[in-house]
């Protein structure tokens, strides 16, 4: 084990690829199974650090946090969790830029499983469909709840919303805090991470900087 190695990937947020890394049978398992496995392991872990699990409060933490990791924080990466995103038929034929902001982002962090919270803002100008706001949300909650990292989530959910909607003209920005580097390592408790990805017309500086001027404030805050 290159310990030099790990340490120095664990402190670059680089994604390796647009896919989560999975193993081919990642699903051969069922949650309950999965749980199982996590909440042994994790017993293990605890008692490694000198806790005491028959104390009444420790006791149950390797299966709540099992559940926690399989039910909640990674649901996401079962692709049967993703939501179904209804579209519409853009029959008002609306064409000009639409805009949804301060979706919330709960994710966490692949190289330290520490959470990464934020917000992410998105915009698409539609051509045959639109799709539900709501949907917009559901879509981004889904790629979050992951062992993630920021490129590699922006990145997602713009070719998602690119194939769902029909057009390249999708632009996403994330702006949100790490807590590997608010709660460990350097402990800067003020910087936040914006990435940002886009296509079609928002190549273009022009329609670009009409969406960033939209979202400025909040990318700020």
């Amino acid at each position: 084990m290159d310990i030099d190695k790990i340490e120095i990937i664990g402190d670059q947020h680089l994604p390796t690829s647009l896919e989560t890394p999975l193993h081919p049978n990642a699903f051969d398992h069922s949650d309950d199974e999965k749980i199982e496995t996590i909440q042994h392991h994790f017993q293990k872990i605890m008692e490694a650090l000198g806790l005491d699990l028959s104390d009444d409060s420790l006791s149950g933490t390797p299966y709540r946090v099992a559940k926690m990791y399989v039910k909640e924080l990674f649901y996401g990466l079962n692709p049967k969790n993703r939501p179904k995103i209804s579209t519409f038929s853009n029959k008002y034929g609306y064409k000009k830029m639409l805009v949804e902001k301060d979706i919330n982002i709960d994710s966490s962090c692949e190289h330290h499983f520490l959470p990464i919270v934020g917000k992410a803002h998105i915009g698409y100008i539609p051509k045959n469909k639109v799709i539900g706001l709501s949907k917009i949300n559901r879509l981004v909650d889904y790629y979050a709840h992951r062992p993630q990292v920021q490129e590699r989530l922006c990145l997602q959910i713009m070719k998602d919303l690119q194939q769902t909607l029909g057009t390249e003209d999708v632009i996403v920005v994330v702006n949100a805090e790490h807590l590997c580097v608010s709660a460990r390592g350097i402990k800067d408790k003020n910087s936040t991470t914006t990435t940002m990805e886009y296509g079609g017309v928002f190549e273009d500086s022009i329609y670009r900087n009409e969406f960033l001027a939209l979202v400025a404030d909040d990318v700020k805050r």
